[in-house]
């Protein structure tokens, strides 16, 4: 390998940093309108009086380099009017509190930045302007680089406002000699919005000054009335060096409230301490604080605080009319003003200051350090503390002072990352070891009284408060942790007792993000369904991807009780297993009788369609909703005739029995009239049908020709159903409507003008329905005011009620343009010039003239070049189009289309609001470009426009323009889920969450020529699909979690899982899994008799510890209680069915204090015996040497029964842990201390034949390809060795002679070149090469650096994989690229990429276009891509590598440029755009392992 390319395919999930804003909308119009409570409404749990939610913000977070911002939407208390809402789309909770009954998050923008966020804060925009300015988003990146970021509704997401950076020659002064900072830029903001700093370089702090309301950067728009007001900005920025006040070894600082000027306090320590030292010296931290004059750039201190603990690491401003800081520390809690103080302990470790008053302590132990905090009323907080539980503070204010703290316990949770409070009424816990979760709390005065009937029930809680009847948990696994619903109490027990008022509170889980990682190790193994028979692309698809997230186990409930308690259920430590949708296909026992495809095959099929068929009325009374009505036909159109097969209970053919068109192909089938009718169109006709007896027979003939329907003329090519309208194309470019009367069930034939007036052919056309209680188009239309927001309702013969609702008719023309027109009138209210081009944004050319947003790489260009430009343009068509909005009251529509070279432009619709005069050409443009523009101009979708979404990496399928192409599939409920299905020879899913598509392929079976739902009996809300081999199959989506750029299973260990591998010939997964235990110790005193369950060793160490602790005046302190240990084994477990539980086969415990490293699987080389092969090691203190054990088990199923038999065959004890362990030639190969050993299996012991001790002081990782081996060292690098087996020999071939911390080590193969590739602990991977022959390599005795890259994440794991074949490697006969390879890895941040080798000349192209889009793309926060893909060095000496790596993450923003723009930069470059294209498809295609 020369030459690779860097891929992304799961991006990280671990949400690391979180705040709330308002940002897309100002505080003045986000206040949610909740009715009362009834008393008698019965899915009330709570008859209490509530009180209005207030405002709520957006929610922002951050996973490693992903951005994201949320909005809140509440759903209120269920009424009929949203009944049937709140049943087609649940949400988190389900019981009513406060008046809503749930809320779930709405992504409004998503964004993969280059770099890794290091902080975030959102600048509030203050008391100004009534709160009608919006607020600004504050990131900072390593090393001190700002961006301020604010949401622009013209473009429907964030831009920058302002960029500080304070790197480079002109300030390394102010690193003062350094080069490495452990922790990045810390930014925080004033309350108010007046300024916000940074700390960066660990002493210094930037100041941002924010600006006015009445300034800006930019004037003031002058349709402002049409906008919402500008978001806070950033006017200047200074620095302060906090070395100059007196300030060193900063912890944290923090704005405070109540002040005239902003005033930052900050926690310092001004003498430093170690643990040596910190029995006589613990007090050395102390918070001082400053006044803020931004005009005067002076800061005085005005007041300050000593004696600290030394662990104290954080602050919390506590909120107006309170005001002051909490000093959060590890074992105490302080809180000082400028009036007051007080403190308290929160364990036996809380030594009060010296001279000091007795410190008051909470009553129960807990530790606080790396705990996350914030406010839910003004005085009031909760802490999420590392072990997952949420602990409630309250300060016992008097009105005057805080006179004492009180902390109760709450709930267990994840473990949290970070915590922000979102409105008065929400919070969110922010995990990147878990899923984040979204919680409603409910504060009020007096005890709430229960729902009659309710029984009160006391829950699994660690608090001694009674719990209160507990809220439906949601199906998410992170949320079945959490108690869903919980009321605490806090009693005052001041002087003024009976004055001060009962609190409780009460918690709701609304919603939750998924998270994955850390990603810990992974395996790749057979799936449960797999075909053994698979070859090629479909024998990958037999595979998945197996991982472990290193969670650990939380601890239970009891703290208080010396007595062993078994722990209670947690999903804590789950086992994951990633699915791409291979046992998607999976047909269950009660429907292999409906597979058709056991007694006939279906060759040659064209299409499949399920319609309804709801003949009285009186089956809307049988209370059977639209969404649980069974499918009555199905119609399969093959190539010279149609199949229609029954659907109520099996699948039985009726063709000869009904009146459907069956002599010859049908085209499309679908229901009008509330389901009441079918029509069924082909070629040259259609037929309307009341079940199996048709009404209504149709013959079609072209506009454009005076032929009859029997002639050779133009035929039906596609069609486009909204009730009561059908829309055809005809295959001459004309179109046709069938217009639908409700009232006789029949349907009449208009030509529309658009295919009478235009010499334009329309080459794809689609029809969009537009209902619901509130069309969401009609409020992009300038004559908004006028809509009632109610659809109408047309009735029909029967009597019933139908929603018509508004139905639009989208097309595209043969020059790329794409009109919508109102249906039936066709009167043109929105034009988009040059569709094809996929511009970033897109709206109506009336008003707002020819697009030109995309950008300019070039003023000036031969007209050669123009002209080959234009006939490229001209040469790509679309093929197909689909607009598409369900059923949901914020569900905005997308509008999809697919290109004839296969790329598929998606888009989002949104409003932007302009004035009258904004658009300066409105009536400018000609009429050639549009049809019946003479109707008023305020008819128009003038308020209407599209941003472009970026599609996840897809295989491209070319479709050429003049084939017929209906590969777009609508469903609104398979699985619960909704959204498109892309058939073809790579066939996709587009399912909708959160307003965002999730793409996920499905290749298990093949090409999929057609597809249908498919709701009956036997087959509840499922699918069916056709290959292209002719089979049909009746399917149904797994459970699983597709709310994920992978569909995710989670199934729960209850323990800590450390490594897994694959046991191939089993199909088993040995896991390392330990499980938290208590051990009983009684010390009253050191005299004392001590019963442990430890070693001796151990008991000394601890006796000795205590006698240390003497010295803090500990001899009052009652050490009786439990201590933690771990209690390790290995599970031998196997997936029992697809989507199910897995169970446990077998378990290997492990011996007292011996904690299990690693397992790998060992074929031995005589006997052809696959053994089991663990490696242990003795944790029994720094005073015993390290021994551990290795051990062999043979593994085998018990014939006739689900069980496996488990037998040791060898066990033997080594000096030094085993740490890792592989299988090279037949024999083991192990690392023990600072040796590695090959041993050989006799088949009764383990014989060592050779063994080399290298430097390593810890082998992480041992990786063998033939006789080679490669080694990483935790701290000392990579070695390369090699294996004689003449001679017995290990050889050292050349080693890195750099210090490098590994993580993971794996060989890259590319054909005959073999790489070496490690990553570090500083985020980075790198590429070596064996060259004994270069002189560089000092003789063979040195690794040359290949490549090196900075991923931004750390990866544990790599996984050789083999490269798929790609359509060039069969077009090019005798090409040898079988034995290529790429690296599969995992990260601790929840992301999964790979690394592949590529030709030299694709990665010259590449490169090229790499480096051209650096200046070409604008980049989100103004971020440097070639900077952030720079090796890290961590201050250490280092020699740049070669730059061999091309970034795909950037690569990819090439597809998303205006089509225009991409002919012009692959011209620059030397290349032309399709090339480019088929590199970047060849790629996504060879590296499509688990997607294929």
């Amino acid at each position: 390998m020369s030459f690779a390319a860097f891929k992304m395919m799961h991006w990280a999930t671990g949400i690391e940093h979180c705040a709330s804003g308002f940002i897309t909308h100002s505080s003045a119009d986000s206040t949610p309108k909740i009715p009362p409570i009834t008393a008698d409404d019965i899915d009330s749990d709570w008859t209490t009086s509530t009180k209005p939610i207030g405002p709520v913000p957006n929610l922002i977070t951050a996973a490693a380099n992903v951005l994201e911002v949320y909005i809140v939407r509440i759903q209120e208390e269920a009424s009929p009017s949203l009944a049937h809402k709140a049943a087609a789309e649940p949400k988190g909770g389900g019981a009513v509190l406060a008046g809503v009954s749930g809320a779930s998050l709405e992504l409004v923008c998503h964004y993969r930045l280059h770099g890794n966020v290091e902080s975030l804060e959102v600048l509030p925009n203050g008391a100004t302007d009534g709160g009608r300015r919006r607020d600004s988003i504050i990131l900072t990146f390593r090393d001190a680089k700002i961006s301020v970021l604010e949401f622009d509704e013209s473009i429907c997401g964030l831009r920058t406002s302002s960029m500080h950076c304070f790197e480079g020659s002109d300030w390394v002064h102010l690193r003062r000699g350094r080069e490495f900072f452990p922790r990045g830029p810390l930014v925080k903001v004033d309350p108010l919005g007046r300024c916000a700093a940074v700390l960066a370089y660990g002493l210094q702090m930037i100041v941002l000054k924010a600006a006015e309301a009445s300034t800006g950067l930019t004037a003031p728009a002058e349709d402002s009335t049409f906008r919402t007001a500008a978001a806070s900005r950033i006017e200047s920025s200074y620095i302060v060096g906090l070395r100059d006040l007196d300030m060193k070894h900063v912890k944290d600082f923090i704005f405070i409230h109540g002040y005239i000027e902003p005033v930052v306090v900050i926690l310092h320590e001004h003498e430093l301490t170690w643990a040596g030292r910190v029995a006589w010296k613990h007090h050395t931290c102390m918070v001082s604080a400053l006044s803020v004059n931004t005009t005067l750039k002076q800061h005085p201190l005005i007041w300050s605080a000593m004696n600290l603990p030394h662990d104290a690491y954080k602050l919390l401003a506590v909120p107006s009319p309170i005001g002051g800081v909490l000093v959060i520390g590890a074992n105490t809690i302080h809180y000082h003003s400028q009036s007051a103080s007080c403190h308290l302990g929160l364990n036996n470790f809380a030594v009060p200051a010296d001279g000091s008053q007795e410190m008051p302590r909470s009553g129960f132990t807990t530790e606080l350090d790396a705990a996350t905090a914030t406010w839910l009323t003004n005085d009031v907080a909760v802490f999420s503390s590392k072990s997952g539980e949420l602990l409630l503070l309250t300060l016992v204010y008097d009105g005057r002072v805080v006179q004492r703290l009180e902390l109760m316990k709450s709930r267990a949770s994840v473990l949290t990352s970070d915590i922000t409070t979102i409105g008065s009424s929400f919070f969110f816990l922010g995990s990147r070891l878990g899923d984040s979760l979204l919680v409603q709390y409910y504060s009020g005065v007096g005890a709430p009284t229960l729902s009659p009937g309710v029984k009160e029930e006391v829950g699994d809680i660690e608090s001694d408060a009674p719990s209160m009847k507990r809220l439906r948990r949601s199906p998410s696994d992170a949320l079945q942790d959490l108690i869903t619903s919980e009321e605490l109490t806090f009693y005052g027990t001041g002087p003024n007792n009976a004055q001060i008022a009962q609190k409780n509170f009460t918690f709701a889980v609304r919603d939750s993000l998924l998270n994955i990682g850390p990603l810990k190790d992974f395996s790749y193994g057979l799936r449960i369904n797999g075909d053994p028979n698979a070859t090629g692309v479909a024998k990958q698809s037999n595979y998945e991807l197996v991982s472990m997230l290193f969670w650990p186990w939380k601890k239970w409930c009891s703290h208080s009780t010396s007595k062993i308690n078994p722990p209670r259920y947690s999903n804590s430590s789950v086992y994951t297993s990633f699915y791409s949708l291979h046992g998607l296909l999976n047909i269950s026992s009660n429907m292999n009788e409906l597979s058709v495809n056991k007694s006939e095959s279906l060759p040659g099929c064209k299409g499949i369609w399920t319609v309804y068929h709801k003949n009285l009325r009186s089956d809307s009374s049988k209370g059977v909703a639209d969404k649980d009505e069974y499918h009555a036909y199905l119609i399969i159109s093959l190539e010279n005739r149609t199949m229609v097969l029954q659907t109520a209970n099996n699948l039985e053919e009726v063709t000869e029995n009904v009146d459907y068109y069956v002599q010859g192909t049908t085209v499309s089938a679908g229901n009008l009239f509330g389901r009441r009718r079918v029509i069924q169109v082909f070629a040259r006709g259609a037929r309307i049908l009341d079940g199996a007896f048709m009404t209504q027979d149709l013959s079609l003939k072209s506009s454009n020709t005076e032929m009859n329907a029997a002639s050779d003329g133009a035929t039906v090519s596609s069609v486009s159903i909204a009730d009561p309208y059908v829309l055809l194309r005809m295959t001459d470019g004309s179109i046709q409507l069938l217009v639908g009367d409700p009232y006789t069930c029949s349907v009449s034939v208009i030509n529309p003008p658009v295919s009478e007036n235009s010499d334009k052919l329309v080459l794809a056309c689609t029809l969009y329905h537009d209902k619901g209680s509130e069309p969401w188009i009609r409020k992009t239309s300038t004559d908004a005011w006028l809509s009632t927001g109610i659809g109408e309702a047309i009735d029909g013969a029967d009597g019933s009620t139908h929603d018509h609702g508004d139905v639009y008719c989208v097309v595209c023309y043969d020059n790329g343009d794409l009109e919508i027109f109102d249906v039936p009138n066709f009167n043109s209210v929105f034009l988009v010039d040059k569709f094809v081009s996929g511009r970033s944004h897109i709206l109506d050319t009336f008003f707002h003239g020819a697009a030109n947003n995309h950008i300019n790489l070039t003023n000036n260009y031969s007209e050669d070049i123009g002209q080959v430009r234009k006939e490229a343009t001209h040469n790509i068509k679309v093929v197909e189009l689909s607009m598409q909005r369900w059923d949901s009251e914020h569900n905005r529509p997308f509008l999809l289309g697919i290109l004839s070279d296969g790329t598929i432009l998606c888009y989002h619709a949104y409003i932007y609001e302009v004035s009258d005069n904004a658009s300066k050409t409105e009536g400018v443009i000609s009429s050639q470009n549009s049809v019946n523009l003479s109707n008023t101009n305020a008819s128009r979708l003038r308020n209407l426009r599209f941003v472009r979404v970026p599609l996840d990496t897809y295989a491209k399928e070319e479709t050429p323009s003049g084939v017929r192409s209906q590969r777009i599939t609508v469903f609104k409920n398979v699985g619960g889920l909704q959204g498109f299905f892309l058939s073809g020879s790579r066939p996709m899913w587009f399912m909708m969450f959160r307003e965002r598509l999730r793409m996920h392929p499905q290749g298990c079976d093949g090409p999929i020529v057609a597809f249908t739902v498919l709701h009956n009996v036997n087959c509840n809300h499922g699918f069916i699909c056709i290959t292209s081999e002719g089979a049909l199959k009746i399917c149904q989506l797994p459970a699983l979690s597709y709310d994920n750029y992978w569909p995710v299973q989670k199934i729960g260990l209850k323990g800590t899982p450390h490594q897994v591998t694959y046991f191939a010939e089993k199909n088993f997964y040995p896991v390392i899994v330990s499980v938290p235990v208590r051990a009983i110790s009684i010390m009253k005193s050191v005299s004392m008799s001590t019963y442990v369950l430890k070693p001796l060793n151990q008991v000394l160490s601890s006796l000795v510890d205590q006698e240390v602790g003497n010295q803090f005046e500990h001899d009052n302190i009652n050490m009786e209680g439990t201590y933690p240990t771990e209690e390790f084994e290995v599970r031998i477990m196997e997936p029992e069915k697809i989507n199910g539980p897995w169970q446990t086969r077998a378990t290997i415990p492990m011996q007292s204090s011996e904690h299990a490293l690693t397992v790998r699987v060992n074929t031995t080389a005589q006997r052809n015996e696959t053994l089991l092969a663990i490696g242990t090691a003795y944790v029994q203190g720094e005073d015993v040497a390290a021994r551990g054990r290795i051990l062999l088990y043979s593994v085998e199923r018990i014939s006739d029964s689900i069980q496996v038999k488990v037998t040791e065959v060898y066990s033997k004890e080594l000096k030094g842990a085993i740490s890792a362990l592989a299988s090279l030639q037949g024999h083991l190969l192990l690392a023990s201390g600072p040796k590695i050993i090959l041993h050989k299996w006799t088949g009764s012991e383990l014989n060592g034949v050779a063994f080399h001790d290298v430097p390593p002081l810890y082998v992480v990782s041992l990786n063998i390809v033939k006789n080679f081996i490669l080694l990483g060292d935790i701290h000392k690098s990579i070695y390369f060795l090699s294996w004689k087996e003449q001679g017995s020999q290990l050889n050292l071939l050349a080693k890195d002679f750099g210090s490098l911390d590994c993580l993971a080590t794996e060989f890259l193969i590319d054909g005959t070149t073999l790489s070496l590739t490690v990553s570090d602990d500083q985020k980075n991977v790198q590429i070596f090469y064996y060259a004994p022959k270069a002189s560089e390599s000092w003789k063979g005795q040195k690794l040359l650096s290949r490549a090196e890259f900075h991923v931004g994440a750390h990866i544990t794991k790599f996984l050789r994989l083999q490269l798929l074949p790609t359509s060039a490697d069969r077009i090019i006969p005798g090409s040898d690229k079988t034995n290529r390879f790429a690296l599969l890895f995992g990260t601790l941040e929840g992301s999964i990429g790979c690394i592949a080798p590529l030709e030299e000349l694709t990665f010259r192209r590449l490169q090229s276009l790499q480096k051209k889009l650096v200046n070409s793309v604008c980049h989100v926060a103004g971020l440097n891509p070639r900077s952030f893909r720079h090796f890290h060095s961590n201050g250490k000496a280092h020699r740049p590598g070669p730059d061999s790596i091309v970034d795909c993450e950037l690569l990819v923003h090439f597809e998303m440029l205006a089509l225009e723009d991409q002919l012009e930069i692959a011209n620059q470059i030397g290349t032309t755009r399709m090339q480019i294209m088929s590199n970047l498809n060849d790629l996504s295609v060879a590296t499509s392992f688990l997607l294929c």
